[in-house]
């Protein structure tokens, strides 16, 4: 029977294992063929597979698996045999981020660096280094420059330039092709004026409940390139995602749903995960019907994102319109109000084009499906957590009850490991007791 790595013995949340991808969609193989046996050896009916966001160290993203599949085995209906994938992928996560396992009020806050100290530390450098290979200069003079923090405005536009240069693809990269939401060419933030971009996103941090951003202007002005390059980084992991979800974990699926045709697949994405999981979808053979529910955790993407048609451009729709028809079962979208990393920061991010400071409609057209759910899909239905989940089509869930905790930067957006959330798993994939 397959266990935790590590060789721990976590009764109650086995079979277990994992999908490595790498930053193209290139899966372990060995690991592939572990699932694809074990699933038919251990005649496990639905297998519940989970994509973390942001969390690079696997560590992290091993416990929040373990954190949410706990109340699991429980809540299955007797007849059901459950199977747990954890995906790993390579993803950014800043330090001091929340991680999802913790509960904010007892985790232990890390202690200020003295006046003068480097905004990027150590490990923040080794994060980037790990997602980043081959980028060690621009990641050396990045760093300098955030120490330096120059009142001269052309260390600002190299720091502007050296963040694209890290974020930026090789032209024979897959990922060049699966940022379709993120709309054409590269963000704003990382082509405007740089100067205005940071005194922009530092405004937007200070206005999230950060108060060291209301210093002078030299230092709010790096205090935002510090958070460009936060924001460029996630701009490159979510097209990231797609490009492990649609070339990775789709034909993975595909090849396990030949060897187990009777199994039921059930996806679960949290913030860039959850846009993992919705390319997945895409990248599965034509004939694939084993998936019976995907469940979107804060999803950090865009609201717009399953529509037939755009709002604001009526000749296109979302870069994943349609692919709900490929579950057999219910897309969920689990969102809260109180997820400010998604309802101020994210639609910063997500713009695209023209002045980086005029922001008219700016939540409405850049806003993430994990602030306010699904929108523009015909037929959609919105409920609270709690209500029956409908058994087709687009749902949103207002989990706000329970994904409210949190503090700055990430607030709610890590709050997810609660039992009423995996009771809506279960509710949307219809495996629960009742």
């Amino acid at each position: 029977m397959a266990r935790w790595p590590g060789g721990q013995d976590h009764t109650g949340v086995e079979p277990y294992w994992e999908l490595t991808f790498d930053a193209d969609g290139d899966v372990d193989t060995a690991q592939r063929e572990r699932l694809l046996s074990g699933t038919e050896r251990e005649s496990v009916t639905d297998l519940l597979v989970f994509a973390h966001g942001w969390n690079n160290d696997k560590g992290d993203a091993r416990k929040l698996y373990r954190r949410f599949f706990a109340p699991c085995p429980r809540l299955a209906a007797a007849e059901v045999r459950l199977g747990y994938v954890g995906v790993l992928w390579p993803a950014v996560r800043f330090p001091d981020e929340p991680i999802p396992d913790f509960d904010p009020s007892t985790a232990t806050a890390a202690a200020p660096g003295p006046p003068g100290a480097p905004v990027l530390d150590a490990a923040t450098r080794q994060a980037l280094d790990r997602a980043f290979p081959g980028h060690g200069p621009t990641i050396d003079r990045i760093a300098g420059l955030l120490e330096e923090r120059s009142d001269v405005p052309s260390r600002v536009y190299e720091f502007g330039r050296l963040v694209r240069e890290l974020v930026s693809l090789r032209e024979t990269s897959p990922a060049r092709n699966l940022g379709e939401d993120t709309g054409a060419g590269e963000p704003a933030m990382l082509t405007d004026d740089a100067v205005q971009v940071c005194e922009v996103l530092a405004a937007a941090r200070a206005d999230t409940g950060q108060p060291e951003l209301l210093g002078g202007p030299r230092k709010r002005v790096w205090n935002g390139a510090h958070e460009l390059l936060r924001q460029g980084t996630y701009f490159a992991m979510k097209r990231r995602a797609g490009a492990v979800g649609q070339l990775g974990l789709g034909p993975a699926i595909g090849l396990l749903t030949a060897d187990v045709p009777g199994v039921r697949v059930h996806l679960i994405g949290h913030s860039f995960g959850a846009r993992l999981v919705s390319y997945a979808l895409r990248g599965m053979p034509a004939d694939v019907r084993a998936v019976k529910s995907v469940t979107l955790l804060q999803g950090a993407f865009s609201h717009y994102a399953f529509a037939e048609r755009l709002p604001h451009d009526r000749s296109r729709g979302g870069a994943l319109h349609g692919v709900q028809r490929r579950i057999d079962g219910p897309l969920v979208s689990c969102y809260s109000r109180h997820d400010d990393a998604l309802g101020r920061l994210y639609p910063l991010a997500s713009k695209l084009t023209g002045d980086s400071t005029s922001f008219l409609n700016l939540w409405e057209r850049w806003g993430a499906v994990g602030y306010d759910g699904i929108r523009a899909v015909d037929g959609a239905k919105r409920i609270r957590l709690g209500e029956a989940i409908p058994a087709k089509g687009c749902v949103s869930v207002d989990v706000a009850s329970v994904v409210r905790r949190g503090g700055p930067p990430a607030g709610a957006h890590s709050d997810v490991c609660h039992e009423e959330l995996a009771r809506a798993v279960f509710a949307a994939g219809r495996i629960a007791t009742v």
